[in-house]
């Protein structure tokens, strides 16, 4: 009963992890495109007033097909996206942040 029992336990985790694999998850786990694909974009954010902010703003912008990281500085109320030109502008990228509720505005392409 009990080898019965581990044989299947290891087939739901073997099973997991195949899922896990298959899962596209947040940005940070996409795989990135080429480096040459890649641009990066400086936006200023207003409204930044507590700890959790920043993650709001990086959920909404690693939201917007293409982009594959946000770097968001709470102390300078800035965030740095990288994303693929190809499928995503700094107008999507800021308008995603502005519909959370922090306007963006590109101040370094």
């Amino acid at each position: 009963m009990k080898k019965t029992f581990l044989i299947g336990l290891a087939v739901v985790a073997v099973a997991g992890v195949g899922a896990a694999v298959a899962f596209d998850g947040p940005a940070q786990n996409r795989p990135a495109a080429t480096a040459a694909a890649q641009q990066q974009t400086t936006f200023a954010i207003e409204h930044m007033t507590c700890a959790t902010c920043p993650i709001t703003v990086r959920r909404a912008m690693e939201s917007v097909p293409g982009v594959n990281s946000v770097e968001v500085d709470f102390a300078a109320k800035t965030a740095r996206a990288t994303y693929d030109p190809a499928r995503a502008t700094a107008a999507q990228i800021a308008a995603a942040s502005t519909n959370a509720g922090y306007p963006a505005r590109v101040v370094q392409n």
